[in-house]
């Protein structure tokens, strides 16, 4: 029976799905045992694609509310793929299927392949379910232009009318185009802040723990990097030093501890900012993301004079795209534009030509609306396991999150997941200096439902045994 290439849809009721309405457990508790049992012991096969809830409500005559939440709770489980515009599958999990009777004759067995890795390392997001209509869409009108020949340092200026109206309504931020520069992604506009400000801005600093590549930016603009601390609301502001020049941070959701920089500290930011003559340059890190919190103002918005406002569809799309955008004051845009030009540095025409159809069909606006729900969904698998038995932090933003652990834990635990297969980082790595903070870096974006749900109990089980082995 075909159940990949062909997409099978299998009629359940060939299957002795038996529902009573006289007991006492609801139908949908029934439907939602009897398919967990039948994907556990193999009649659903991993791979296989389930009938709609409409289909398989007439089917077994219940409502569709009934299939409706044995779905969804076999798919909080774990247990059922959700494919965008292909339907629901049962997803790959790694149980053990009943043996077949044992052969009169011994056979040869193969050898069994190694399972395959979980990744759980963050900063990369789910890329496999998108709008595939709206992407060729998207792509067809950007080939459908000529070839460019003379490329805008600012980019495209109806991409950059976009992104403002963009940022108007996700960020709250008073912006026009003319304060948007279309970059190729979150380094690249750091680095050309710091190419364009490095003669008054000797020192920079950066969060600790941290973002690496932001250190090693500034570093290679021969910029001297400070480290600045960082706790679990963000930058820590007292003790900023008054002599930078330049301040990376992520107030959004800070990279890898997870705070979101609170309204007093943000003002307290902004003031040592504008006594000292500093810029901010605020990496809108995660701000797509965030769960059972209202979102806060970008600080751009607070002081444009005295903040540089970087985005990226890194994580809202792909890495793959390779567009953002830099906000920031005319002037200061009009030196990048210019240093562009004379670097030969460009962001690709059909890129920006793709990306604006995404914007102007409101498509990007409804991925980031099914992705929210998806990653909310992963979020809460990864509070349900860990929870338990580590402290977690940053979880009601991005997609990542900061599981605390004693000093030396942590970089045990990767290396022994790593044997099961599944990826982890710790946070020792992100620092600057001699680590402060200790623990695990999760990230839930790349892995699907079910592998967090498998690679967080691997996490959980190594835990419990390192703390127990540790007190």
């Amino acid at each position: 029976m075909p159940i990949h290439g062909d997409h099978f849809v299998r009629s359940l009721v060939d299957l002795p799905v038996a529902l009573s309405r006289d007991a006492a457990e609801p139908l949908a508790a029934q439907l939602t045992g009897w398919l967990r049992e039948a994907m556990r012991g193999g009649r659903l096969a991993p791979g296989e694609r389930l009938p709609s809830s409409r289909g398989l409500a007439a089917q077994l005559g219940v409502s569709r509310t009934v299939v409706t939440e044995a779905y969804q709770q076999l798919y909080a489980e774990g247990w059922l793929d959700g494919r965008h515009g292909s339907g629901t599958f049962v997803t790959e999990l790694d149980l053990p299927v009943p043996a077949p009777p044992e052969p009169s004759a011994p056979v040869r067995r193969p050898e069994p392949e190694p399972a395959p890795s979980i990744d759980l390392v963050p900063g990369e997001p789910w890329v496999r379910d998108y709008d595939r209509a709206a992407w060729k869409r998207a792509w067809r009108r950007a080939a459908d232009l000529p070839p460019g020949h003379d490329p805008d340092p600012y980019g495209l200026p109806y991409l950059r009318e976009l992104l403002a109206r963009h940022l108007r309504r996700t960020r709250a931020v008073a912006v026009g185009p003319e304060n948007v520069l279309v970059t190729r992604g979150t380094a690249n506009g750091l680095d050309l802040v710091a190419l364009a400000l490095r003669e008054r801005a000797r020192r920079a600093g950066v969060e600790d723990p941290g973002y690496r590549v932001a250190r090693n930016v500034f570093a290679g603009r021969g910029l001297e990097v400070v480290p600045c601390p960082v706790d679990g609301d963000g930058v820590i502001v007292d003790g900023l030093p008054e002599d930078l020049g330049l301040l990376y941070t992520t107030p959004a959701h800070q990279y890898p501890l997870g705070g979101r920089l609170p309204i007093p500290r943000r003002e307290r930011l902004l003031a040592w900012a504008r006594r000292t003559g500093a810029t901010i340059v605020e990496d809108d890190y995660d701000a797509e993301f965030r769960y059972d919190v209202a979102p806060l103002p970008a600080l751009y918005g607070l002081d444009p004079a005295r903040v540089v406002l970087l985005g990226t569809l890194s994580k809202a799309l792909s890495p793959d795209i390779g567009l953002g955008w830099l906000v920031g004051p005319e002037d200061l845009l009009a030196v990048i534009a210019g240093l562009r030009e004379d670097l030969g540095d460009r962001t690709s025409g059909p890129v920006q030509q793709a990306v604006a159809t995404l914007i102007e069909h409101g498509d990007l606006d409804r991925h980031l609306r099914r992705m929210r729900l998806e990653y909310a969904r992963r979020r809460a698998v990864v509070v349900e396991i860990l929870g338990p038995v580590c402290r977690l932090h940053g979880d009601t933003a991005g997609l990542h999150v900061l599981a605390e652990l004693p000093a030396g834990v942590g970089p045990r635990i990767v290396r022994e997941a790593a044997a099961r297969g599944v990826r982890l980082d710790s946070v020792e790595r992100h620092h600057f200096g001699p680590p402060r903070v200790h623990g695990l870096v999760i990230g839930y974006g790349s892995a699907s439902l079910g592998d967090v749900r498998r690679g967080c109990a691997v996490v959980a089980e190594l835990i419990a045994h390192r703390t127990r082995a540790t007190f």
